[in-house]
């Protein structure tokens, strides 16, 4: 009996820990049979200056604006933004995570990285669950590259609101990262999103 009692004691941890781990294994592969669509962005700073103010091509000069001369000389451009994206769970399972990487790229050209440390969650059945994202980068090269620059100026068109600007095709790559047995693990490969984003989608209209 009382060898019975210790095997349980040492099994149900254990047990627990393994229910856990494919838990989050669930969860996170319905996470990948998900639909994500860039929804909006907004507090947008192009060194500082508000995007909005930046609706014509001529407008994005630097000797219109000090701040982004500046930039330009020193090679630092900060680029500030948040990106909101939405999450629609059309399966009959849990999505969910609690940590996850992501990178945006622009053209083909990595336009911000970073991590999201919180949980994420979509329900089963059509549920929705908006995730905001913050991003910095520094734009520099994004601005002087000529590989980047005519997708960049139209990317901040679009940002700004102006009409008559070509959409952007944005590519968001997300790889969430599990906790398994208190290790964290990267999940095999990345969910990938390609989407033309127009000035209407971005500002939320």
């Amino acid at each position: 009996m009382k060898k019975s009692l210790a095997f349980i004691v040492v099994a149900l941890p254990l047990l627990f820990s393994q229910c856990s781990v494919n838990k989050q294994i669930s969860q996170a592969k319905t996470l990948g049979d998900c639909r994500y669509t860039i929804a909006s962005a907004d507090s947008i700073y192009l060194a500082g200056i508000d995007v909005r103010q930046l609706k014509k091509l001529e407008d994005i000069n630097p000797a219109r604006y000090p701040r982004l001369a500046t930039g330009l000389l020193t090679r630092n451009v900060p680029l500030d933004a948040r990106l909101n994206i939405d999450i629609t769970n059309p399966t009959n399972k849990l999505a969910g995570i609690n940590q996850l990487e992501y990178r945006i790229l622009l053209a083909g050209q990595e336009l911000f990285n970073g991590f999201l440390n919180q949980r994420i969650e979509v329900q089963p059945g059509g549920g929705r669950t908006r995730v905001p994202v913050r991003l910095n980068t520094n734009a520099y090269q994004l601005l002087t590259d000529s590989k980047t620059r005519d997708a960049f100026t139209q990317l901040v068109q679009n940002l700004s609101g102006a009409s008559g600007t070509q959409p952007s095709k944005l590519t968001i790559r997300i790889k969430p990262t599990l906790d398994l047995l208190g290790k964290q693990v990267n999940y095999p490969g990345y969910i990938t999103i390609d989407q033309d984003v127009t000035n209407k989608i971005l500002l939320g209209n």
